[in-house]
């Protein structure tokens, strides 16, 4: 963390006696953080503190800030940043930021005055924002659609709040009836938050990767993520077993009233038993008993020839609700991209060459 004392933006509400104030968070803020981030309607996992803890051990800087109202926190946002030896840098808001109620456009203003500072600092360019909105407000403005995101725009979220038989219900007949075929072949499940069964997990995860071609993460990703999240309650893998053969393995992670299902996958034993079903139905049903309001099965998307596409014919069969949001937003610090253009450009340059103007000779 950075000395807090460089960052001293505060201004008087106009029409109101409060006092917007942004400051680095401390540990000490911690708590109240992690309330407020779980308490708001468009609550991240990626904005709690245990996860900027695992991003520092992935090699990030963080930087936290918080927007107080009187000395009470009322919003803010964890920025990632991951330097490398590129001259061009980016920061990363992935699920942020928390903006105070009636305040927005000034919190938002004076926390890209901050981030103009540490741009200057760290040799970034912009600013990458990805808030679980559905809209775009009207005091975002000087952003421009990022060309990728982070977080998945699309994504499919069960409601955890019915009984049991109406969510059953709620699902598509072919979802409902592969659940049932899981339970009839005796597949098993089990969760488990001991690190001792991250290889078991993560073989299933690499097989399922490499059998479906997609990009997986490397080992020492999930023993930073488990280490961080585990201990914290925030993290749990789930199996799916039949005689005592692992069929499919999910990792879950639990922040506020929902939980979302982040990565899995499955073997190529026993196909007919629908252990993925069956695993994900019972991965329901524990976070419905943990208080969750909705399980989030992330990245989805309705369009055929997406990457998702794939998944989501899968995931689809639980029914649920299409949440879209509004995608990352750019927003750019112009005299850091001309300098940094300069800079490379110079760099290019070759030796001893000189440049002038069109037809100066």
């Amino acid at each position: 963390m950075m000395n807090p004392n460089p960052l001293a933006h505060s201004a008087h509400a106009v029409g109101a006696a409060s006092v917007l104030c942004l400051r680095w968070l401390t540990p000490q803020d911690r708590p109240a953080w992690d309330v407020l981030t779980q308490r708001s309607e468009a609550s991240c996992f990626m904005q709690s503190w245990a996860w900027a803890d695992f991003k520092e051990k992935e090699g990030y800087r963080t930087f936290r800030y918080g927007f107080f109202l009187d000395e009470r926190l009322a919003g803010g946002c964890i920025v990632y940043c991951y330097l490398h030896n590129a001259q061009v840098h980016l920061l990363n808001a992935v699920g942020g930021p928390y903006l105070p109620q009636g305040y927005e456009a000034e919190a938002l203003s004076q926390w890209l005055s901050a981030l103009r500072v540490l741009a200057q600092q760290v040799g970034a360019i912009a600013v990458r924002i990805e808030p679980l909105w559905s809209t775009t407000p009207p005091y975002l403005e000087g952003f421009v659609r990022a060309p990728v995101d982070t977080l998945p725009v699309e994504t499919l979220w069960i409601d955890l709040r019915p009984d049991p038989v109406a969510i059953l219900k709620a699902m598509k007949p072919k979802g409902r009836y592969n659940v049932r075929v899981s339970q009839r072949h005796g597949v098993e499940t089990r969760f488990t938050s001991e690190l001792s069964d991250l290889p078991v997990f993560y073989d299933v995860f690499w097989a399922t990767a490499q059998r479906q071609q997609f990009w997986a993460e490397p080992y020492g990703f999930f023993i930073n993520l488990c280490q961080t999240l585990m201990p914290e309650g925030m993290a749990e893998i789930g199996f799916a077993q039949r005689n005592g053969q692992v069929l499919a393995a999910i990792l879950v992670v639990y922040w506020g009233k929902q939980a979302t299902y982040l990565y899995g996958g499955r073997t190529e034993h026993c196909p007919s038993a629908m252990a993925s079903y069956g695993l994900h139905w019972a991965a329901m049903q524990r976070a419905k008993a943990k208080g969750c309001h909705s399980y989030d099965f992330y990245g989805f998307s309705t369009h055929p020839n997406h990457s998702y596409a794939r998944f989501s014919r899968f995931k689809q069969q639980f029914g649920g609700q299409v949440v879209t949001t509004l995608g990352a937003q750019d927003y750019y610090f112009y005299d850091r991209l001309a300098d940094t253009l300069i800079g490379i450009l110079t760099q290019l340059q070759p030796k001893g060459a000189t440049t002038h103007g069109p037809n100066c000779n």
